[in-house]
This record gives C-alpha cells, sequence and structure tokens, in this order.
C-alpha cells in the first residue's frame, strides 16, 4: 500500500516494516493515517508471508500524537462524532496490541500522547537514548483514554498515576525502568540492535509465537476487549466535548495558557 504517512515493505524472510514518513508534522497522526495504517496491518496479520512487523519513523520524533489540524477539527465535533472518531483510533490500538505476529518498535526520537500508544501496543520496544516520552494529555484539557489499557498494562498502575496526571516528559531510560521500553541503545546502533531482535524472532515457530502471545493475553487479561474499547471511546468523547477539553484544545492551537493556567 502507498501512502504520504507511512511507507511498507516486506523482506524476503518475512520481515515486514512500517516507516512513519510524516517529519515536517512529527509523524503526527490524522483520521487518514489512523485508516491506512489500520488497515495495513489487518493485512499484514492475514499474510502467510509476514513472520514480524517492524514499526519505525522518520525525522526527529517517533510520533508526536495527534496532528493539528486533526486537533482542531476534533474540537469542532459532537460527543456522538467524537466517540466514533475515537473508535477508530482504538481499533487501531487494538489492531496493532493483537497482531498475531510478533511486534517490534524502533524508537529513534519523541513519542507523545497517542505515539506512546503506538509503543505500548508492541510487543518488544528499543529506544534511542535521546528518546522522550510524554502523555500529556492532560495539558490540553484531555486524558488519554484510548491507548490508557496499553500504556497501564506496560508501565503499571503507579506510574500512570504520575505521568496521566503530571504530563511529565521522562527519558528513555525511566520508560524502560517503567516497562514501556525494553532496551536502551545509542542512536546509531539502533537499527543494529533491531536487526538482532528480528534474528531472534526468526528463530521461533511462527504458529508458536502467536499461541504464546494469545497465551500472554489469556493469563494476564490485558488484552483491550470491546467493551473497553467501548468505554475508553466514550469517556475521551465527553472530555473533548466538554468546555475544559474545547479550551484547552483552542488554547494550545492559539499558543496561549488556557484559562486553569495562571498567568
Amino acid at each position: 500500500m502507498t501512502s504520504p504517512f507511512f511507507v511498507q515493505a516486506i523482506d524476503p524472510r518475512g520481515v515486514a516494516r512500517i516507516t512513519l514518513t510524516r517529519s515536517e508534522v512529527h509523524n503526527a497522526f490524522n483520521d487518514v493515517l489512523i485508516a491506512e495504517l489500520t488497515a495495513v496491518l489487518e493485512g499484514l496479520s492475514r499474510d502467510d508471508r509476514v513472520r514480524l512487523v517492524v514499526l519505525s519513523a522518520q525525522g526527529r520524533s517517533f510520533s508526536a500524537g495527534a496532528d493539528l489540524n486533526w486537533m482542531k477539527a476534533m474540537a469542532g465535533f459532537s460527543e456522538a462524532e467524537n466517540r466514533d472518531d475515537a473508535l477508530r483510533l482504538a481499533r487501531l490500538m487494538q489492531c496493532l496490541n493483537e497482531l498475531p505476529k510478533p511486534t517490534l518498535a524502533l524508537v529513534q526520537g519523541a513519542a507523545y500522547g497517542g505515539g506512546v500508544g503506538l509503543v505500548a501496543c508492541c510487543d518488544i520496544v528499543v529506544a534511542a537514548e535521546e528518546a522522550k516520552f510524554c502523555l500529556s494529555e492532560v495539558k490540553l484539557g484531555l486524558t488519554p483514554a484510548v491507548i490508557s489499557p496499553y500504556v497501564v498494562a506496560a508501565i503499571g498502575e503507579a506510574a500512570a498515576r504520575r505521568y496521566f496526571l503530571t504530563a511529565e516528559a521522562f527519558s528513555a531510560w525511566e520508560a524502560q525502568r517503567l516497562g514501556l521500553v525494553h532496551e536502551v541503545v545509542e542512536g546509531p546502533a539502533l537499527e543494529q540492535k533491531g536487526r538482532q531482535i528480528a534474528a531472534a524472532l526468526l528463530d521461533g515457530g511462527p504458529k508458536a509465537q502467536t499461541a504464546a502471545k494469545d497465551l500472554i493475553f489469556a493469563v494476564s487479561k490485558t488484552g483491550a476487549q470491546d467493551v473497553l474499547i467501548e468505554e475508553t471511546a466514550r469517556r475521551i468523547a465527553a472530555v473533548r466535548a466538554s468546555d475544559e477539553g474545547r479550551e484547552g484544545i483552542t488554547a494550545f492551537l492559539e499558543k496561549r495558557r488556557p484559562g486553569w493556567q495562571e498567568d
């Protein structure tokens, strides 16, 4: 699939690579990227050639979360429209999380908001030392509702209580300590480490790996079931449509302080 948002390739070994290419907007997502990326992941999940999927990005950022123009449009949506929009993002996260093939994220730069969600949905995460992470939603009067099942599963409730509420940025090393990232390497070594992990994954039986992922979800109960997806979409829609949510997004777009911050 050809897209202005990412490139996709499958090598002879069955390693599928998706590289986000909107570096000029920090690989932020909008409704079109969400739809196209979901379609690609669904296709890869059914493709018998594919042994594993690598998710990476070009530029200084891995993903800055929501695109500014998309955020501006969402600010004018009704609560029902926001719910439908949130469900599409929720389906993308669920599709990545439950992909029946191993997934590997190579994080070269900043991951904010929904970008953290993409990271949390991958089986294995390697980050460059300069990468940083931030669950920035409350600064906009919003919540990280749609990505919360995956992020809380990765970092735990205690860490979520801090970083969901403060929106502090944290380093790759802190992300590793919390469990969001498995390994931190120097930037130039990111691709090499990715190749090493891909080689290890290719040594495993593909059907066994699918069964192993299913086993993990069965034992830990961290899979985002449909009822949870519906609930998180409902929650973010209500917050987006609230006075505070609209004020937060509008203030961000207008590059001013929101009303709840002191001058």
